[in-house]
């Protein structure tokens, strides 16, 4: 069985969804912890309610990103995760932490990448009058959100949307989307090589396994 750890910063939608997937068996493995930076996401109190031990750590008490990431890693690694995945986690990692889990350290980023890197990925595509959004699977490396792309997902935007009811329209694919390509890492077949993903045996081509 696969160990997974989680890092989130809030509600915690898509580790209920990991959660969910890893209960119902659709993921052959088990989440170990969940690690969050605020005390006050809701998503440990998930974590805390599916019986899986959930830690905050808080930066202010650190000198430095590199600092409270060295800690960080050191309680990951108390785990020893096959798989470290942020979902929501709303920190840029120190270059020494992507190091660290390279190759299995995954992310989901709500943007058809390489579309909206960064912050407010749905308020742009509104802004800019886009027909298309989604979101993305990628894994990490130093470059922001710029990692090679596992699976995307994408949804139409329609007149009258809002922030909300877009942001709602995304949630629902990263659900869905999400569990699989941890499934996928999990089961063997996914992996990063020389700074693309490959699935199967066969790389995947720039925007992932959705692409086609």
């Amino acid at each position: 069985m696969k160990h997974i750890v989680v890092l989130i910063s809030g509600n915690g939608s898509n580790l209920q969804a990991i959660i969910d997937a890893c209960q119902q068996q659709r993921i052959n493995g088990t989440i170990s912890a969940v690690f969050s930076n605020k005390a006050g996401a809701y998503g440990l109190e998930r974590a805390s309610e599916a019986n899986i031990p959930a830690h905050a750590l808080s930066p202010a008490d650190y000198d430095g990103r590199e600092a409270f990431d060295r800690e960080l890693m050191r309680q990951i690694d108390a785990y020893a995760p096959d798989l470290v995945v942020l979902a929501g986690y709303m920190r840029i990692l120190s270059p020494a932490f992507v190091a660290h889990y390279t190759g299995r350290l995954i992310n989901i980023h709500p943007s058809l990448l390489p579309k909206y890197p960064g912050l407010y990925t749905h308020r742009q595509v509104l802004e800019n009058g886009d027909e298309e959004h989604g979101t993305s699977v990628h894994f990490v490396t130093d470059e922001l959100d710029g990692g090679p792309v596992i699976l995307q997902a994408s949804v139409p935007v329609f007149d009258g949307d809002d922030e909300e009811i877009i942001t709602a329209r995304v949630q629902h694919q990263e659900h869905a989307i999400y569990p699989l390509v941890v499934s996928w890492f999990v089961d063997g077949r996914l992996e990063m090589r020389a700074n693309q993903a490959w699935l199967d045996g066969k790389a995947l081509p720039a925007r992932g396994y959705a692409a086609d």
